[in-house]
């Protein structure tokens, strides 16, 4: 099957990996588990500080769902239970000891009970709604992305081991116990590893977002009311496999650091919830203004603070550019500056064709929405996107 996506939007930004260093390989002394980073997840703490864990082992369980869990990405002592307001869990820190000793997995358990156990059924999620699902309740679909189309991200078959063709091969025999609908995998004209057996095979072409699994579902076999289905990326599906294949919980994780604040793109291999300072420790450019980092894509990754903040979930990528709070720009946001980034012809960068270097600033204020309909300009999917938003803003 083919689908092509005839809307949508490329950022051309600054500080892509078009010349990337080779891979590097950095274990950070500590990381953590971030219970935010799963929508839907009611944390309880599994673990107490002062307590070793191994790699996979517990560290918080779910408190509507006590058998799915959220598990160690790295083996050491839990060195702190982080707590805000209201003593709600923000994290669970880990600092390594150097015993990198694995949790074994009954492999023959029923699937369900060791993807929970295991940590990997956080990964899913449930459409509509974007919820870690029930595991209870079968999905009518399983789709699988494997497109990243968001601004700077790395292809996703490039994250994936030499091992890929027969973990996913072992996934996918696994995942069809689960539904009993089909299995979609949607790539792109990259993909290289042909066709996965019990799976159906989408190609996809067009525009972010073209990744997205939402745009994707609404393409191929949109949900009714009343609907189920359970999505996640190529990578779970691979550290499924792997986990089926070798009884054991893989946290590796490879990242993307791009960004015009990257004095040269890289990537690194890495843990789950690793501390973005040790990836970013003598890689950034020398600049004398503020930056902001992002754990994610520029559209919808989250700020962290580049000395103390963490890797979040989905784990793939970090973004760096200027916090864009000491310009004092003539014009402001009203500014035809060549530097400035439109979808519209209006501005000298969209003829240019030019790189875009953002920054964080906002360039507007709080105001009534006008019905332009330039969201419908970009948007693949038969919605009104200004009401829907005016709807949930209200």
């Amino acid at each position: 099957m083919k689908i092509k996506i005839n809307k949508g939007l490329d950022l051309k930004l600054k500080g892509d990996l078009s010349n990337f260093t080779p891979e590097t390989t950095i274990v950070p002394d500590t990381c953590a588990m971030t219970p935010d980073d799963f929508p839907g997840f009611v944390p309880k703490p599994a673990v107490k500080e002062g307590e070793h864990v191994a790699v996979g082992a517990p560290l918080l369980f779910d408190k509507n769902h006590p058998d799915i869990k959220l598990t160690a990405p790295c083996a050491g002592v839990v060195s702190k239970i982080a707590r805000g307001e209201r003593r709600k869990i923000l994290y669970v820190e880990i600092t390594r000891d150097g015993v990198d000793d694995y949790k074994d997995f009954d492999t023959s358990r029923p699937l369900i009970s060791l993807l929970a156990e295991s940590g990997l059924f956080a990964n899913f999620r449930r459409r509509p709604y974007d919820v870690i699902p029930d595991p209870d309740v079968r999905p009518r679909d399983i789709f699988v992305t494997a497109i990243d189309s968001a601004p700077l991200a790395m292809p996703l078959q490039a994250m994936l081991g030499t091992d890929a063709p027969q973990a996913l091969k072992t996934a996918a025999e696994a995942l069809t116990t689960l539904t009993d609908g089909k299995i979609y995998i949607s790539h792109n004209s990259t993909w290289t590893l042909g066709p996965i057996p019990g799976c159906e095979m989408v190609e996809v072409a067009g525009k972010h977002p073209s990744g997205n699994p939402g745009v994707q579902i609404a393409h191929i076999a949109p949900i009714n009311k009343g609907d189920n289905v359970w999505t996640l990326d190529i990578i779970a599906m691979y550290k499924i496999g792997r986990l089926l294949t070798t009884g054991q919980f893989d946290p590796e994780e490879i990242v993307a650091v791009t960004g015009p604040e990257v004095e040269r793109p890289y990537v690194v291999k890495t843990i789950a919830g690793a501390a973005v300072a040790s990836l970013l420790a003598g890689r950034l450019a020398k600049a004398d203004h503020h930056i902001r980092v992002i754990s994610g894509n520029v559209l919808t990754g989250v700020a962290v603070d580049p000395s103390v903040g963490l890797l979040h979930f989905p784990f793939l990528h970090i973004s760096v550019i200027a916090e864009g709070d000491d310009k004092a720009e003539f014009m402001g946001w009203a500014s035809i500056s060549p530097d400035k980034m439109s979808a519209s012809r209006s501005l000298p960068l969209h003829l240019l064709h030019k790189s875009f270097a953002p920054d964080a600033r906002i360039l507007g204020g709080r105001r009534a929405m006008i019905m332009s309909g330039e969201y419908d300009k970009v948007l693949p999917m038969d919605i009104l996107a200004e009401y829907l938003i005016k709807a949930i803003i209200s």
